[in-house]
């Protein structure tokens, strides 16, 4: 894959806005918000991404996810829901177990997500 760490992550926040406020209806300033980092800092990161053909920008200056930039999303998010969810479910407070999955979500390999996955709904399903 040829994105960063942090390229996801805002990938992922993109997504995460958008359930929370709506398709194409997220922006710079909220994803500076929601991130606690300054407004240029988000824009260089945003600015990245575009060149990378991971997102574009609406007539707005929406924020418009390509097909690339939603896939790569959708998977960090998914991880970030699935690690995070197994480690509440073994007992760790809910607040550390999603900050540690946010971490876990970018170097497991998907030998490794696939299998944690597929325990973690194998043992949901018997719940």
């Amino acid at each position: 894959m040829d994105i960063y760490e942090s390229g996801e992550d805002y990938l992922e926040r993109i997504l995460m806005l958008e359930e929370k406020k709506g398709m194409n209806q997220v922006h710079a300033v909220d994803l500076a918000q929601s991130f606690g980092y300054s407004k240029p800092s988000v824009s260089l990161a945003l600015k990245k991404l575009k060149a990378t053909g991971y997102l574009d920008f609406g007539s707005k200056d929406e924020i418009l996810l390509s097909e690339k930039g939603r896939n790569i999303g959708e998977k960090t998010y998914e991880r970030h829901r699935v690690i995070g969810a197994a480690l509440v479910s073994l007992g760790v407070d809910a607040t550390t177990a999603y900050k540690d999955a946010c971490k876990m979500e970018h170097d497991l390999s998907e030998e490794t997500f696939q299998a944690l996955k597929k325990h973690y709904l194998e043992k949901e399903k018997r719940n």
